[in-house]
């Protein structure tokens, strides 16, 4: 072994100082990352500040995409077409139907939350910011969807400027003496500020009202003969759809009827018409209906409006007392998700589904009255025969809710807007979205690709049913954002969904089997059978009250003669003789709704019977 074996290599001075460098470098690389990492902390303090102050608090990441996309895109806001003083051009250029959508601002309880705004608004379209994470569980995007309507109104729109824009047409519109039935619906998940507006809707109706009609007074009109207050009066009627039963809200929530009269005409019959000479009387009337109405308290609210709000302004004849002129204001029940319902009673789950087969119901009619108005335009336009095309099949008795306004949907005079609201919040994007694309289902309008350079890379995505197709990420400037892309066969899907329709909608007059007779009749007559059996019910609770309190004196006047039994034996013959009338009642009214139930299962086996000898026998024809 050399005696240089065991000695250790001096490192160089020039390694030495190669290796210190790097270790300089890299503490001051590490030192930089510090100050930029404490830099963007204070930054992102300060952003969160800024939104807070705003009113705007959640996720500062999220916000600023928003926030960044909102400027990239805020060129393609449209301007509004709102109504002026020349009522018959505004009642002509208005749709017949009129989808519009409302945002309205952050609440309290959303800020509370750490919400944050995920909607924009660009007239007449509306952008959906769904706020996502990658695979890895750290890199945060945005998925935009879009749906275009006919308006489009943000938070800082007034329900003043929505009325003007949407609702008042409609009031020019029934006021023209014709007999035109206008109607207004709002729509939305519980809590997106339905009432609110229907509620504003209706304040601007009743001033406008009352001045339309005096203003027309001793004017001649090109377009008929206007109502006036000299000709006319002002009627009232409001009632509200709960639980599938009919209640007066403007006569101490009287329980009503369906019936349809000779000529085919839908009647609640009970229903109270109040006359209002001034607005400071029509206005009581709302109120005093819209305090009457059904609420209880749901996951998704704490005052869920859980009934179809249906206010009727008519204006009829004050000599034959026809009526020339109908305005529906109709405040649709909250819609709710089946994974908002899951802590409901059978109760609050029973109206949960009562309302969406309503809802559902009101879609498919609102779509038919569209599409034969179009039909209608387009027969017209080309020179065709003088058919009607309102006389096709229009499906009004899927609820009772769309049987009530069947005359808006079949009458060729007939003139509809849906307002839309939506909440603002990140945690109600999928509420938004189902009601985004209700109405868009309704307009079926098909959406493309917007104009502007800015805007190469996003193209509109309208997600249905069927045609969904997952957001991949698209090269963009902001690594954080992702667009959705159109599918390639959305427009053959919706061709298809037409079609269907189309198949499924019987023609105005088919020749009916004994069989489909019969199931007709059945099912009428158990809808009936059904109202005889809950008023039954009540009648019997309502009696079995008053027994109750019968039999409890029955029994304090007995209790105090038995202990001298033989000195009062004529009051004891007495009261056994008046218990055994009591139990005669009330054998007579359990027999009685037994008989009424045991009748009512009878037709009900006899409407599944039909139904199954129906269904097999379209079955054979069409194969």
């Amino acid at each position: 072994m050399s005696s240089t074996g065991g000695q250790r290599r001096k490192p160089s001075v020039g390694s030495k100082d190669q290796t210190r460098l790097r270790i300089e470098k890299m503490e001051a690389e590490r030192e930089e990352r510090r100050r930029a990492m404490q830099q963007r902390k204070q930054q992102r303090a300060a952003e969160e500040k800024a939104n807070r102050e705003a009113g705007n608090p959640g996720d500062v990441d999220f916000i600023g995409m928003v926030r960044r996309w909102r400027e990239e895109h805020k060129h393609e806001r449209q301007p509004y077409h709102q109504s002026n003083n020349d009522s018959s051009s505004d009642v002509r250029t208005h749709p017949a139907l009129c989808i519009c959508v409302r945002k309205r601002p952050l609440n309290d309880k959303e800020r509370t939350k750490q919400d944050h705004d995920s909607i924009t608004v660009l007239n007449p379209a509306v952008w959906i910011h769904a706020a996502k994470l990658r695979v890895d569980g750290i890199t945060k995007y945005l998925d935009h969807t879009s749906f275009q309507l006919d308006y489009a109104f943000d938070e800082e729109c007034d329900t003043q400027h929505i009325y003007e824009t949407t609702a008042r047409p409609l009031l020019e519109f029934a006021c023209q003496g014709t007999g035109g039935r206008a109607t207004i619906f709002a729509y939305g998940q519980t809590g997106s500020g339905k009432t609110y507006t229907m509620s504003g809707i209706q304040n601007f109706i009743v001033q406008d009202l009352f001045e339309l009609l005096h203003e027309q007074n001793g004017v001649d009109q090109d377009d008929g003969d206007w109502c006036t207050l000299g000709n006319c009066r002002v009627v009232v009627s409001f009632f509200e759809l709960y639980g599938g039963c009919i209640q007066d809200l403007l006569n101490q929530r009287q329980r009503l009827k369906i019936l349809e009269d000779g000529k085919g005409e839908v009647v609640v019959t009970g229903l109270s018409e109040r006359p209002a000479d001034d607005p400071n009387e029509l206005l009581a009337f709302l109120q005093e209906g819209n305090e009457a109405r059904t609420t209880h308290t749901t996951e998704a609210n704490d005052e869920s409006s859980r009934s179809h709000a249906i206010c009727q302004i008519m204006l009829r004849d004050i000599y034959t007392d026809k009526m020339r002129g109908k305005l529906s204001l109709v405040d649709l029940a909250g819609s709710e998700r089946g994974t908002d319902t899951k802590s409901h009673n059978t109760q609050r789950r029973a109206e949960s589904a009562d309302i969406n087969t309503s809802l559902l119901a009101l879609k498919e009619c609102i779509r038919a009255l569209d599409r034969n108005s179009k039909d209608s335009t387009n027969t017209s336009t080309a020179g065709g025969g003088k058919e009607n095309s309102r006389d096709k099949h229009v499906p009004y008795r899927g609820s009772k809710l769309t049987l009530i306004l069947k005359d808006c949907f079949t009458s060729a005079n007939a003139m509809t807007t849906m307002i839309a609201t939506v909440s603002p919040g990140v945690s109600s994007v999928d509420h938004s979205l189902n009601t985004l694309r209700y109405a868009d289902r309704i307009k079926e309008q098909k959406v493309g690709r917007h104009n502007g350079s800015n805007n190469r890379n996003v193209v509109i995505r309208i997600k249905r049913k069927g045609t969904g197709v997952p957001s991949a990420p698209s090269k963009d400037t902001n690594p954080h954002i992702q667009h959705g892309h159109q599918e390639q066969g959305a427009d053959d899907f919706d061709d298809f969904d037409d079609d269907f329709d189309d198949e499924n909608e019987l023609p105005a007059e088919t020749t009916l089997s004994a069989d489909e007779e019969e199931l007709r009749d059945i099912v009428e007559s158990l809808l009936e059978q059904e109202e005889e059996i809950l008023s039954l019910h009540m009648q019997n609770i309502h009696e079995n009250a008053e027994i109750l309190e019968e039999e409890g004196k029955m029994l304090q006047s007995i209790q105090q003669v038995t202990s001298t039994f033989f000195h009062n034996k004529q009051q004891v013959d007495e009261y056994m003789d008046a218990l055994e009338i009591v139990l005669e009642r009330k054998e007579e009214m359990i027999a009685t709704l037994q008989e009424k139930m045991a009748l009512f299962r009878t037709q009900l086996r006899r409407e599944q019977e039909l139904s199954a000898r129906v269904a097999a026998a379209s079955s054979s024809s069409q194969q």
